[in-house]
């Protein structure tokens, strides 16, 4: 049998759906204490969720999707698929830059990429925004020499 984990850290999976809560509550403009409200909690454990202190129930992630009209699987966007790591161990979640100050545009801009459900679309225009931003950076190297 497996040695007990005795590392007190939340789990990488934990911090990583808490991440996304926020992420999305700050693109929708919405408080700490509206969605505590909204979901019957104080703001310390909604707090609590988006740091990964404390782990997040099926049923209240049902609640949290609902309150901040996203699909469920935003919350597990960027981890590894389990099922297509049958014979791996579980692999740590990718390093996210945590949140910036966004100006009103980047709000815009993810409120209206969040409300994309299809993950092929939302990926096509990274690669697009990759390629703009890319050109953009070339364009004034080429002006400044």
């Amino acid at each position: 049998m497996e040695a007990l984990n005795d590392d007190r850290s939340p789990n990488p999976v934990d911090v990583h759906v808490g991440d996304r809560i926020r992420r999305r509550r700050r693109a929708l403009g919405i408080s700490q204490d509206k969605l505590a409200e909204a979901l019957g909690l104080t703001f310390q454990q909604v707090q609590k969720y988006e740091r990964g202190a404390n782990r997040v129930s099926a049923s209240k992630l049902y609640q949290v999707a609902h309150a901040l009209h996203a699909p469920i699987p935003y919350f597990f966007d960027g981890l590894p698929d389990p099922a297509q790591n049958k014979d791996v161990e579980p692999v740590e979640p990718a390093t996210f830059v945590r949140e910036l100050p966004l100006t009103p545009e980047e709000r815009e801009f993810a409120t209206w990429l969040s409300q994309i459900e299809s993950r092929r679309v939302r990926k096509r225009l990274l690669d697009l925004v990759r390629t703009l931003a890319d050109t953009e950076g070339s364009a004034e190297t080429t002006s400044e020499g």
